[in-house]
This record gives C-alpha cells, sequence and structure tokens, in this order.
C-alpha cells in the first residue's frame, strides 16, 4: 500500500496497517492469485482515503479490526480463501468504496454470501456496541449452517476485546465483556474453541472485575517458578517410562488454568488462592496413525496410573464417547510428588488440534471422524436456538444451553443419545419423540422405578414408560431442562388449552339447547365484550378453568336476548343444576335425591358410589351428569383434564334410607371349614342388606371371592365390612 494513500492517519494507524499488510500478503502467498491480491489491497487503500469508514465509537479504525480478524481466523483454520477476502473486503462494500457486484465478480458466489451476512451482523452493530440476546439468537439461527460466519463473528469479537486495553470507556469495556461472557464464549465451548474461549474469559474478568484480575495475576507470576519446577519433577519419570516404548511418539507440554478458571473454582469451593493446588494440567500428545490412536492413548495411561495413583472419579474416557463438539480425550487425575492432586490429559496430535481449534481442525482432519460429528454439532446448535423461547432467553437460559455439559445415555436396545447434565427423564423422553415425551410417566433407570423429574446420570440405561392416559402439565416447564422439551410441553399445552376451549364452546351450545334457545354467534360476541374479553378464546378458557359459572352465562346471555324481562329466574326443573344456596355461595352443587326431576344423572358403574359417599359430577358428552365417588380411580384424570365439566355434588339429607345401592365387596382368606358360611350368616342377619351373587375360588388353602350386596349407606357399609373382618380366617375385606 502506497504510503500517501494514509498519511491522513496517525502514526501508529499507519504502522499497523502496514505491518498487518505484510503479514497478510506473506501468508497468502500463493493462495490468492497476485490480481486478487491487488485488488483486496486497492479496495482497502481507497475505502481509508476516502475517508468513508470512520473511526468506531471506542476511536478504533474497523478497517483494522477486520485485518487482525482476517489473520486470527487464518491462524486458526489454515488462511482459508473466502473468508480472508471477505473480512478484508466487508468495509469496503459496506460503506460502497468497492461495488457488490464487483466483488461477485472477480471472487464468485461463496465470497459474495459471507460478505452478505457480515452486512447484516454490521448493521445489528452498527445501532450498539453490543447485540440484544434475542436478535444474536435469530442471527445465529439464519447462520447456523455457515460454520465460517460463526467463526468471523467470534473471531472479530476477540480482537476488539483485545483492542480495549487501549480504550478509556470503562463502561463501554464493561458492556462489550458482559455480552461476550453472555454469548459469545458459551458459543465458542459449544464449538470447541477452547483457546479463544479462555482468552475471552480471561479478558472479559479482567474488564469487570479488574481488580480480582490484578491479584491473581500477580500471585501466578509469583509461583510461577516454583510451579515450572514442581511440573518438571512430575514429567520427568513419565518421559523415562515413555521412552522406552519405541513405538509411542509423543510430546509433553504443561498449561496453566486460566485466571478465569482459577476465579471460579475460587468462587465456587469457597477457596483463597493458596488452597487451589490444581492450577495446572499436564498434556501428553501422542502422533498416533488413525488406526491406532485409541490403542496408544490407553498405553500411556496405563504407563502414567503405573507411576501415580489415580482417583477412579476423576477419569474422564472422551476417547469412547466424544464431545458432540467433536472434542476427543482421555483425562485422569493422580497423586504426584508432595501428594498434590494433578490432571492428566491424554490425546494425539489431531486430538489436540480440534480441542485448540475446534471445528477449524475438522477441516483440516477431514474425513478423519470429523464429518458426522460436524453434522450433528450444527444440528445440535440449530436444535438448541430454534427452541429456545424468549421466556427462555429472559431467564438467561441462552446461555445455560450453550455452554452445557453432557452426559451419554443408553437405551435398553444399546441407542446412544446425548442429553445435558441435569437432564430429567422428562427431557430424555421427549428426546427420543414428542409423542413419547406427552405419554410419559417414569421410567426404568438401571432396572430400577423412577419419576419423571428424576436427573439422569451419565452412562445410564433408560427405558421410558408411557401411558395413553397422560398428558403433559404446566408444572412440567418447572422439571425439563432442554430447550427442546420446554417447546414441545409449551405446544402440547396450547394444544390442550384449545381443545378445552373448544369443548366449553360446545358445552354452552348443549346448555342453550337444552332450554331451547338459540346460540347466536353474534349475540354472544356482544355478551363476552360486555364482560370484558377481548378474544373469544381467552373467555372459553375461561370456562374451561372454572372461573366463569355457567349458570351466570346463561342468565346473562337471557337477559340480553330479552332486555324488557327482568324476571330471568327460572324453575329448578328447568336447569341442569340445582344451587345450594344456604351452604355454597359460589359453584353450583347438584343435589341428589330419589325424586329429582329434570335432571339426567346416573351412577358411575366404575367406582358405584352409594348413600353417604363423598361424591362429585362429570358433565358427559350427552349432556347427562355421571355420579362418581371422590376416591375413584378415574377421579384424578377427569378433574386434570375437564375440570369445567366437574361440579360439586351431594346426597339429599331427605333421601337417606330410602333405597339400596349395589356394592361389590372383595374377601379374602384362609380356607378354612366353616369360613364361606359365617360369611353369609352375618350378611343375612344384617337389615337392609340383601345379597345378589357371590363368587369364591379356593388356591391351595387361601380363598379368595367376591359378593354383591345391595345396602342402603355407606355407614352399614363400613360396619357390615368391619364384622366380616372381625371372622376367622378372614385376612383382608375391601371394596370394589
Amino acid at each position: 500500500m502506497a504510503e500517501q494513500d494514509i498519511l491522513q492517519l496517525s502514526n501508529d494507524e499507519r504502522k499497523e496497517i502496514l505491518a498487518l499488510t505484510r503479514y497478510i500478503r506473506r501468508n497468502i502467498e500463493g493462495k490468492i492469485p497476485v490480481e486478487e491480491y491487488l485488488f483486496i489491497k486497492n479496495s482497502i487503500a481507497g475505502g481509508v482515503v476516502s475517508g468513508n469508514i470512520k473511526h468506531d465509537s471506542f476511536g478504533f479504525l474497523p478497517i483494522i479490526l477486520d485485518m487482525q480478524t482476517a489473520c486470527l481466523v487464518g491462524e486458526e483454520i489454515g488462511m482459508h480463501r473466502e473468508i480472508i477476502i471477505s473480512i478484508l473486503l466487508n468495509r469496503c462494500v459496506q460503506h460502497g468504496d468497492v461495488s457488490f457486484e464487483a466483488v461477485k465478480a472477480q471472487f464468485g458466489d461463496n465470497v459474495a454470501r459471507i460478505l452478505t451476512n457480515l452486512t447484516q451482523i454490521n448493521n445489528l452493530y452498527a445501532k450498539s456496541p453490543t447485540i440484544e440476546t434475542e436478535n444474536f439468537r435469530n442471527l445465529l439461527l439464519s447462520f447456523a449452517n455457515d460454520m465460517r460466519i460463526i467463526l468471523i463473528m467470534i473471531a472479530s469479537r476477540l480482537v476488539l476485546l483485545r483492542r480495549l486495553f487501549d480504550s478509556q470507556d470503562t463502561e463501554g469495556r464493561k458492556q462489550i465483556a458482559a455480552e461476550a461472557s453472555k454469548l459469545y464464549i458459551p458459543l465458542a465451548h459449544k464449538l470447541g474453541f477452547y483457546k479463544l474461549k479462555s482468552e475471552m474469559e480471561d479478558l472479559a474478568l479482567r474488564y469487570t472485575e479488574s481488580e480480582i484480575y490484578a491479584e491473581l495475576s500477580r500471585k501466578l507470576e509469583a509461583t510461577a517458578a516454583s510451579r515450572e519446577d514442581y511440573m518438571e519433577s512430575f514429567i520427568k519419570p513419565i518421559k523415562a517410562a515413555l521412552n522406552k516404548n519405541p513405538h509411542i511418539k509423543y510430546r509433553i507440554k504443561g498449561r496453566t488454568k486460566s485466571i478465569n478458571s482459577i476465579w471460579q473454582k475460587m468462587k465456587r469451593q469457597k477457596l483463597p488462592f493458596e488452597n487451589i493446588y490444581d492450577l495446572f494440567a499436564i498434556r501428553i500428545i501422542t502422533d498416533s496413525e488413525p488406526q491406532n490412536e485409541k490403542s496408544e492413548c490407553w498405553q500411556v495411561y496405563s504407563i502414567v496410573t503405573d507411576m501415580y495413583t489415580p482417583n477412579p472419579n476423576r477419569l474422564r474416557d472422551w476417547l469412547s464417547v466424544p464431545k458432540s463438539n467433536g472434542y476427543e480425550s482421555l483425562h485422569t487425575t493422580v497423586i504426584g510428588p508432595e501428594g498434590r492432586w494433578v490432571e492428566v490429559q491424554i490425546r494425539t496430535e489431531r486430538m489436540d488440534a480440534i480441542a485448540e481449534h475446534g471445528l477449524a481442525a475438522h477441516w483440516k482432519y477431514k474425513g478423519i471422524k470429523s464429518e458426522k460429528g460436524l453434522d450433528n454439532l450444527l444440528a445440535s446448535i440449530r436444535d438448541t436456538l430454534e427452541h429456545l423461547t424468549e421466556e427462555d432467553v429472559n431467564e438467561n437460559k441462552f446461555k445455560m444451553e450453550l455452554y452445557k455439559d453432557e452426559i451419554f445415555v443408553f437405551t435398553p436396545k444399546g441407542d446412544l443419545y446425548r442429553l445435558p447434565k441435569g437432564a430429567t427423564i422428562l427431557d430424555f423422553a421427549f428426546c427420543i419423540h414428542t409423542g413419547v415425551g406427552s405419554k410419559c410417566t417414569g421410567a426404568l433407570v438401571n432396572g430400577r422405578n423412577v419419576p419423571i423429574r428424576h436427573v439422569i446420570n451419565n452412562g445410564d440405561q433408560v427405558e421410558i414408560i408411557t401411558s395413553n392416559s397422560q398428558t403433559p402439565k404446566q408444572a412440567w416447564l418447572n422439571i425439563a431442562r432442554t430447550g427442546r422439551a420446554r417447546t414441545k410441553i409449551r405446544q402440547a399445552l396450547k394444544e390442550i388449552t384449545a381443545r378445552q376451549a373448544d369443548m366449553a364452546r360446545e358445552m354452552l351450545i348443549r346448555k342453550f339447547k337444552n332450554h331451547k334457545i338459540e346460540y347466536d354467534e353474534s349475540m354472544m360476541d356482544q355478551l363476552i365484550r360486555r364482560m370484558g374479553y377481548k378474544r373469544l378464546s381467552d373467555f372459553y378458557q375461561r370456562v374451561a378453568e372454572g372461573g366463569i359459572d355457567v349458570s351466570d352465562i346463561y342468565k346473562r346471555y337471557q337477559a340480553l336476548l330479552n332486555p324488557e324481562s327482568n324476571d330471568t329466574t327460572q324453575s329448578a326443573q328447568e336447569f341442569t343444576l340445582i344451587t345450594d344456596k344456604e351452604e355454597y355461595s359460589s359453584n353450583d352443587v347438584l343435589i341428589i335425591e330419589r325424586n329429582l326431576k329434570g335432571i339426567d344423572y346416573k351412577l358411575s358403574k366404575c367406582c358405584a358410589p352409594i348413600f353417604g359417599d363423598e361424591i362429585f359430577g362429570f358433565v358427559t358428552i350427552n349432556g347427562g351428569i355421571s355420579i362418581h365417588r371422590k376416591d375413584c380411580r378415574n377421579a384424578l384424570q377427569l378433574k386434570e383434564r375437564y375440570p369445567y365439566r366437574v361440579i360439586e355434588a351431594r346426597w339429599s339429607d331427605s333421601d337417606k334410607n330410602k333405597g339400596l345401592y349395589q356394592v361389590t365387596l372383595r374377601v379374602v382368606g384362609h380356607d378354612d371349614i366353616g369360613v364361606v358360611n359365617n360369611i353369609t350368616s352375618i350378611i343375612s342377619q344384617e337389615k337392609d342388606v340383601i345379597m345378589r351373587g357371590i363368587n369364591i375360588e379356593s388356591h391351595d388353602t387361601l380363598f379368595s371371592g367376591t359378593l354383591t350386596l345391595m345396602i342402603s349407606e355407606q355407614a352399614k357399609l363400613k360396619k357390615l365390612t368391619t364384622k366380616i373382618e372381625g371372622i376367622k380366617g378372614v385376612k383382608q375385606v375391601r371394596r370394589l
């Protein structure tokens, strides 16, 4: 770049652009034709001279940030031609110094596509130095199939964090650091860019907790020499043992924990710096052929654990089942000299490249365990983003979803599923299929029955238990941990709500029809608006939930239909329900009487209620009312699924002892001589009890059978049951 082209810049900026230009030219030589390089160089020079590319709010020149981003991305992915060109021409195209058509004609569709996406990012950041979480999520959704763009976003943010040392805008630095912690650092972690992630974490801590960062930096520097000596003494015997095996080519390096990692551990374990002993990890990296990778890593593990005692609870095998971001390694923690715990990481050169550079290394090692892993990771990211709602974003679950650790779960057939740490049975069920999740009632985990809220552990074998009568509940949202499960639960709840609202509407229409009143939609719309509801769906849902008295709606509708009439009361026979005004002020109560007229009701066969039982009424589809005991096995399901169809009911005192009700008792006991005769004798002596049937079967020394009786009330049934239980040989009497 000619010196006269950049005279308008400060000396530092001029020197920086010249240095970056030389670096880029030197590193892309042979990869980009001369004419393409000249096009890029002249475009940048023209953009600077034109003055269209101005300094940003921190006083930085965007073109310098882009050039540094291009260098960083180039170092991470091996200077991919299209990405480097796109980053370097980014501002020139955005500000009109170079036409989009000219770039497309010179470099092709791939560069044009990347530039289009970068323009979208620039436009968002032009409004503010940070992006709202929801906008960031939507942005990533559109890029989830093009990792190049996401990599550029992470790299450009790291470059900005590095440059913020030179900014005096303290508040601005904190905003950028907070955004990085919330959005970019979790994303880098998810994609496996651990090197970038670690640096961003330290920089974010430096800007948000400057005093803590400075103190920890000072202490690390003060203990550096002793740490180096310890690592050397730890590694020396391992090297000697490895050198005896000529088949293993290796290198060993020590890695000090990042300042942010140390600080997080101090907070988590409430320890001072002096008590953090695992300030470093030892990494043993083998140069293995693809077919020998696992076996050589385990050989190294054997050598290390023969020399130092391992902690069996700290073994992490990501060789057999890699993480979703492609991370592969074998971790163990051993007791080293002076009784100090030391983490040892064992991996190959390929694995180390992936651990350091994330997806970038997948392209370098294309074809070796990478294609499927890359596809799985892209699908995982897209699924995380697509199933993240605005509510989740507000609760900061965005960060949790991207930053999650993983566990691996097996089905009884041996299929492997990957879930976030802390996932529940409910999450696993929805991970398998939405239909399975919606009907999940629990699971067998390693052969043991567990509820849906049970947290799954790594390596568990899980068999989901389902029931056709099960439906999603609102409380499930507090049980589910994954965005996918929460989204599916919300969708199911909306569908259930819609169905309930439809049934509430049908119930109103049926009630009006019973009173020979036509259900007029326009009239009902008018009534609903008068009652303060803006939407019909809200009104019907309120009816379904039991929040509006159906009889009250009927009266209001009738008053609207006949405004001149003040008398909207009806006779008892005209109402489907009878209201007990003295004891119940708001809820309709069905009073069961033998001579009750105008109400179509029947005693349910599933629980066979009799006088004295605690009961409730359930409005059936045909408009009649079915009477159930409150302890009926179907009661809970009916009340949960159709609360708007459940009504209070009680027996009329005036109807006491006016009739007999059928009940069935199951009797179990020892098959002694005369025991059955004793049972029938007691029943025959009871007043208002008639035996309608008896069925007894013998099994070795036991008998079991059923007694069908007609009895007047629950109190007498209780007394009779007690008498039968008192017969010698009877073990159990239970009402069916």
